[in-house]
């Protein structure tokens, strides 16, 4: 082949691969990509919130950048998330799907199943079955306040050395959400159960590691022997546990009397089967993906919630103190606080919206997509588009916040001491597609935090270092694991 025509067809190549990466005229505005890779260079994957915030600086609250080949709408602040996720929710409901995420849910289940018919009556069963074994309920109540007291018996295990309560703290949260819909906990020593809540975490920070964006955006690299393969070694072992909770039901369960989440699923597609009909909207596959979601779910947040906590406690011990004070006062001679109680507890109510707004678990909280083409701030977005949240921005915001970039309770109080309703504050996303377990969450939350406050006072393990509050970034926002020195009030 001549030099002539190597020359064309390598210039050729290279108009399709920049073609590929020129934003569409009124797409949103945002950096120049580079053929093949996009932004991908300019990404930083160990923290890109302060990328995405600079990038917004200079193109607005809505821009583009490039993930590869694919284009991803960012969206930061106040004004332009309320307009997508709650004035104009279910035109951005929609779940964007990469290489990754295909391979892992199959559009199937409730977190990342498209907005449509199917994943409605998934949600709506879902919910119906949560609040039918006890969520919102005194029952629930009961259930969390009883795991509280295996975590304490736990925690006193370790008082005379430094103890790291993330083990403990994960497998109390997840045992609560598994007797939802497992119908059993596990004890604080099992190690399989441990090994599984270890790779689940281990994931939700490779989720967004540069190999999982590189798969994402290079199917080749599919059969390379590269990190990314260790996320998928991850979901076969947490797969096969979970297949072996949903075999075990299916033999010992009883139609009719179901115990469980699983159950009551079961027991739905028995009723699909005898009715014969074209509808077929629950399914094996789909039991499965549900399950998934919410054991993962149900785990990963809420535990890294009240681990912040733990922290923040120890960076700001008079913080705690003032937290203590109001337990002690509204509890009186009682074992423990009721969830009720909270109503006259401001100040620590101020303390854990505090810590949750600080931290923003879920930062970029889970991608939506246009259902259709639309227009957002003047700009034309494509049905399918790949939509970024950026939910920190809401909670670092000065036009809303008095003390936007420090840890204050008093962001959530009046002058009067009062809890105030903050608006910019989203903690579990809003609209359609809002986290369906945050009234599990903020119960757990609480309750879980007032029992520790009311058996131990919690210190640095070196009193001569304090606490590090650097976020390890993932799909969540996790602290680095951390010990901590138990003094027992008793």
């Amino acid at each position: 082949m001549e030099l002539s025509t190597v020359l064309s067809l390598v210039l050729v190549l290279l108009g399709y691969l920049w073609w590929k990466v020129t934003r569409p005229k009124s797409f949103p505005p945002g950096p120049l990509a580079l053929p093949i890779v996009g932004n991908l260079l300019q990404m930083n994957f160990k923290n890109p919130l302060q990328g995405m915030k600079e990038f917004s600086k200079v193109y607005g609250p809505v821009c583009s950048i490039y993930l590869g080949f694919t284009p991803v709408v960012v969206v930061r602040g106040f004004k332009a998330l309320k307009e997508i996720l709650i004035t104009r929710g279910v035109e951005f409901a929609d779940r964007p799907h990469n290489r990754i995420t295909l391979r892992i849910t199959e559009k199937k289940g409730l977190a990342m199943a498209p907005y449509g018919q199917a994943w409605k009556e998934h949600r709506r069963f879902t919910l119906c079955t949560l609040r039918n074994f006890g969520l919102g309920k005194k029952s629930m109540e009961e259930r969390i306040a009883e795991e509280s007291s295996y975590l304490i018996q736990e925690f006193e295990k370790h008082m005379d050395t430094p103890l790291d309560p993330h083990f403990a703290i994960d497998n109390a949260v997840s045992n609560n959400i598994c007797s939802i819909v497992f119908g059993r906990r596990y004890d604080y020593d099992d190690s399989t159960f441990r090994d599984v809540l270890d790779l689940v975490h281990e994931n939700m920070t490779m989720a967004t590691s540069i190999w999982a964006q590189l798969y994402n955006a290079f199917g080749f690299i599919h059969y390379l022997p590269l990190p990314h393969q260790k996320i998928f070694r991850n979901v076969d072992t947490v797969f096969g546990f979970l297949g072996n909770v949903l075999e075990e039901h299916r033999k010992s369960r009883q139609p009719g009397e179901p115990r469980d989440y699983i159950d009551c699923y079961l027991e739905e597609l028995d009723k699909e089967k005898k009715e014969s009909n074209n509808k077929q909207t629950f399914g094996n596959q789909n039991l499965f993906s549900c399950v998934v979601d919410l054991f993962v779910a149900g785990t990963e947040t809420t535990s890294a919630s009240l681990e912040w906590a733990l922290l923040y406690m120890m960076a700001f011990p008079d913080i705690q103190e003032k937290c203590r004070n109001e337990i002690d006062k509204v509890r009186g001679d009682r074992e423990r606080l009721d969830y009720g109680d909270r109503v006259n507890m401001p100040y620590t109510q101020a303390v854990l919206q505090e810590v949750q707004r600080f931290t923003t678990i879920v930062p970029l909280g889970v991608a939506h997509s246009t259902q259709k083409n639309v227009k957002l701030n003047g700009f034309t977005i494509p049905k399918g588009t790949f939509i970024m949240t950026d939910l920190s921005s809401l909670h670092s915001d000065e036009t809303y916040w008095k003390y936007p970039h420090e840890f204050n309770p008093e962001n959530f109080l009046n002058e009067d001491g009062e809890l105030l309703k903050a608006e910019s504050f989203l903690p579990f996303s809003a609209g359609p597609r809002s986290c369906l377990g945050e009234n599990l969450a903020r119960m757990e939350i609480f309750l879980f935090f007032t029992t520790f406050l009311t058996h131990f006072e919690f210190h640095c393990s070196d009193p001569t270092s304090p606490p590090d509050l650097t976020p390890v970034f993932g799909i969540t926002h996790a602290p680095k694991r951390f010990k901590m020195r138990l003094v027992s009030r008793s």
